[in-house]
């Protein structure tokens, strides 16, 4: 359950910082040929490294790095992988806690 949408911009690359429960974030969005990626890093602890961003597919693997909640992308209009040119309108970062 999606608890909070994360606010990103249609654009092929973006850094951003973000409070996610307390949890001070930067996250990378970026788009290659191959795919969106996605780093972040939480409280200084480097969590998501080039991970893949697929939709509806958590993106925090390794919960002993110690990142409270999960991220994922939602297609709102079918069921494909995120793409850079609909980031914030039909594809969206949620984050549950």
């Amino acid at each position: 359950m999606v608890t909070s949408v994360i606010p990103i911009t249609a654009v092929p690359s973006q850094i951003f910082t973000v409070s996610l429960d307390d949890q001070d974030c930067a996250i990378n969005i970026y788009q290659k040929s191959t795919g969106l990626y996605i780093d972040l890093v939480a409280n200084g602890v480097q969590i998501l490294q080039t991970m893949l961003c697929r939709d509806r597919a958590g993106l925090v693997m390794f919960p002993y790095l110690g990142f409270l909640g999960q991220l994922a992308f939602f297609d709102t209009q079918g069921t494909s992988d995120p793409t850079y040119d609909g980031l914030g309108t039909r594809y969206i970062l949620g984050f549950a806690s």
